[in-house]
Order: C-alpha cells, then structure tokens, then sequence
C-alpha cells in the first residue's frame, strides 16, 4: 500500500470541487433561466454547435419513505404518494415542453433515473414514465439506462418489471453494512438484504450493477470498513462507487443529526480510501479513477482502458463527451456550450410548468477559457493525464505561455510525489489519484480568482 505521509494529508485536508462539470454548478447564474435554455435546444435541433452525438437523458425523482441522515441530495421524505404523483404529472409537461423545442426522436445512448429513491413510484407509474421517455427519444439498442435502486424494499417483481421496461444497469444503495454505522446515519439494511436483490437482478440479466458505499460516516474505522469491503467484494458486482462523505450541515439539514464526534478524521478517511483501493484492485477490480471501481470486463473498464471515459454530473461514464436533458427538480444539464439547473421546490417547479415556461432557474454558458481549462480537468480527472499537443491542436494555444502559472503549482504538485511532469505532457502519479481533485484545482481559473469558494464544497480527503 502507499505511503501517506501526515505532511501530505494536512497539506491537501482542504474543501474542494468533484468536477462534474467545470465550471461547477456554484458558478451558475440566474441570467440563464427559460428562454435561454429554450434557446440552446433549439440550437441543437438546428444543428449548431454540439456535433450531434446521442444525448444523455437524467429525471431526477425525489420521494423518499424515510430519511438518511447523510443525504445531500434534493429529496422529500414523504407518505403520500399522490404527491409523487402529481409530480411526474409536472415532470412529463416538462418533457413535453423540452422535446417540442429540440425535436422528437432524438438518439438517446444514456437514460438514468435517479433520486431521492426511484422505485418508490409503483410500477404503472415507473411504466407511465418510462413509456413516455421512449416516446420522445429513441434509445439506441447498444445505450445504458439505469435505475438507482434502495435493496430494502426493491422485490424480485419490482426488479422483472424494471427489466421489461428496457432498463439495464442498476445502482444500488447500500453505503455500510455495519450495523453500528447504519443506525448513526438512519439506513439499516442486512448484508442478506443486499446479497438478495443481487442476486436476483443476475438472474434477471441486468448487464451491469453498480453497489454505491460511503467512507467517512460515524463510528467508522479502517477495521470496520474492512468488513463492509470484504462482504461486498464476496458479492462480486460489476461496479462500486465508494464515497468520501461531504458534512455539510449548515447546507443540508438532516446531516445535523450525525455526531461530529464521532466521525473519523482526514487520516482514517484516506486510510479507508487506500485499503479500498488496495483489498478491490487484489480482488481483480479495476481503478478507474477517484471514487470508482469496475471489474476487467465492464464497460467502464474498457473505456478506461481505451482512453474513452469521460464524466458528467451523474460521476465517470463511457458515454461521448456530448449533450445531456435533465428533467425534474434541481436537476442539471448541459447543452452545447451551456449548462442549465431547474428550481428546486416542487411549488416553484409546478408553478413554472403551469405557465408553459422550462422550469430552469439558473445556467452558465461557457467562454472560450472555460472550454480550454474544462478540456484540462476533464482530461485530469478522466485519463490522469494531459496531452498539451492535443490541448494546444483543439483550442489555438501555447500550453506553457498560456497556463505558465498553473505549471508552477504542478512543480509543487511534483514535489509532494503527486504528479510527473514531462516536456509535452503530464501525469498523475498512483499516489497522486488520491489527491487527483487537487491536480485539477490547479486550472480552476473561478476557484484561484476566488479563494473563499473553496469553503463552499466538500473535503477533498
């Protein structure tokens, strides 16, 4: 295992961006609301601009039966399912408004459905949804399109009809599987629980099935999640996403009731972070960057290997680099040079709809420079490394005369072990993954004018 010196992790404890999009979402701004979205579709339908390639499409379903304490996500607990309802009612005029401005039909190679918990909606509604999508869009034969799932309550019914639908990759919530761990954040589900459902989304044929877990969470220790690590790898999925969890309680109000006291430090974090890493890639699992893991054969694997991965708001992902319709609440997308996010209360949301107006409440559209320093982190947190030949070809520049500050803070970075820099290149070094949103912190032009905005993310350990 490598060697993680307490210099190293008190020099980059510090808050910092995930880089699902660059520039982050605290850079959207209100001048960006309906019409220039209705705007940036049309573009695509006109073909400008985006080079067409097959969209990716998100809907954002928010209901939950019960709280996680660590959630940061925009979600309503609720009981009363006509409120969900209601909102897919909202949510399906949304898509009606959207596909009239950028055309029916559209290639989609990516649909995702995420939350709050999706499978809270009964199957008629999951249909009523899903029928819709397929009506608007046409998904490709070859395209992934995947459920986020909660093992508690998902049945071998509910998963059958999910695959009759045409979904087929799943993402399972699980986060710990201790017991101890699973009562301080509110989230108690057995390994048996877990093993289940897995077991039968195989027998179903799911092609792939993602298990999500969080380090950082109370009563955690190296040695307790050792045990979580080992029960999941018995389980053999196709994907693991692993989490460093982000306490942000003057943000998100139910991570108020978790015990500071009792969460581990940035030494025991990054301590799990490793063992993960380390016990997942003896296990034949592939690293493919930051949070996740795939084993050899899956799709994200072979991307990895290619060259071909890219990320977007939903984390890394085989899909081109190319256009993404979000749908829902709070959801964010992205249209050629633009990104957008839609208001985040249900109210707001519906009242917008009722007016025949895109319920988006802020956006950003990229200048030249924020494409340049995106095709830079993207490259960073994707392939670990950055070609300035192919930089300098794509965008008309002097790599070194251009980014000659940001070299410097590499030379630093190089220093600590964590990067190697070359005449025409750089690379991010294995200990360097771990510290990657650092590496990529360096050519964040909105984060080095504005210091202060650090405070505003998640610890990057």
């Amino acid at each position: 295992m490598l060697t993680l010196t307490p210099e190293l992790i008190t020099r980059h404890d510090v808050s910092g961006p995930r880089y699902t999009s660059y520039p982050t979402a605290d850079q959207f701004q209100t001048t960006f609301g309906p019409t220039e979205q209705a705007q940036a579709l049309s573009m695509r339908r006109l073909g400008i601009g985006s080079g067409h390639q097959p969209l990716s499409v998100y809907a954002h379903l928010p209901f939950c039966r019960s709280l996680c304490y660590y959630c940061a996500c925009n979600k309503i607990v609720t009981k009363q399912y006509d409120k969900a309802t209601n909102y897919l009612d909202h949510l399906l005029t949304e898509l009606e408004l959207t596909v009239d401005l950028l055309g029916k039909r559209e290639s989609v190679a990516q649909v995702h459905l995420g939350g709050g918990t999706p499978t809270y909606y009964h199957d008629d509604d999951l249909t009523r949804l899903t029928r819709a999508l397929q009506e608007a869009f046409d998904w490709q034969e070859e395209g992934e399109f995947a459920v986020e799932i909660d093992p508690r309550t998902v049945t071998y019914k509910r998963l059958h009809h999910l695959k009759l639908l045409g979904y087929n990759r799943l993402s399972f919530g699980v986060q710990d599987l201790d017991p101890l761990v699973q009562e301080a954040v509110h989230r108690v589900q057995s390994v048996s629980q877990v093993r289940t459902t897995l077991d039968h989304a195989r027998a179903l044929g799911f092609e792939s099935i993602n298990l999500d877990l969080i380090y950082g969470l109370p009563h955690q220790t190296p040695e307790r999640f050792e045990q979580t690590l080992r029960s999941v790898v018995a389980m053999r999925p196709d994907r693991l996403a692993i989490y460093g969890y982000a306490h942000l309680p003057l943000r998100f109000k139910p991570q108020r009731r978790i015990d500071e006291a009792v969460l581990p430090d940035a030494r025991n974090k990054i301590a799990m972070l490793a063992l993960a890493n380390h016990l997942l890639q003896d296990a034949g699992y592939v690293y493919i960057g930051m949070d996740h893991f795939a084993l050899p054969n899956d799709s994200l694997s072979v991307a990895k290997r290619q060259g071909r991965l890219h990320r977007n708001f939903q984390g890394y992902s085989t899909q081109p680099d190319g256009d993404l319709v979000a749908f829902g609440v709070s959801a964010i997308g992205r249209m050629g040079p633009s990104y957008s996010q839609n208001v985040k209360t249900l109210d707001a949301y519906a009242q917008m709809l009722s007016q025949g107006q895109l319920p988006v409440e802020r956006g950003y559209r990229l200048t030249r420079e924020d494409l340049l320093r995106r095709a830079v982190i993207m490259s960073i947190m994707c392939q670990g490394r950055v070609d300035m030949e192919s930089i300098e070809s794509a965008h008309l520049i002097d790599f070194k005369r251009h980014f000659h500050q940001e070299l410097k803070r590499l030379g630093e970075l190089q220093e600590q072990g964590l990067v190697v820099v070359k005449p025409r290149e750089f690379e991010v070094t294995e200990l360097g993954w771990f510290f990657v949103r650092a590496v990529a912190m360096a050519f964040d032009a909105h984060l080095q004018n504005s210091r202060e905005r650090q405070h505003r993310f998640s610890r990057i350990l």
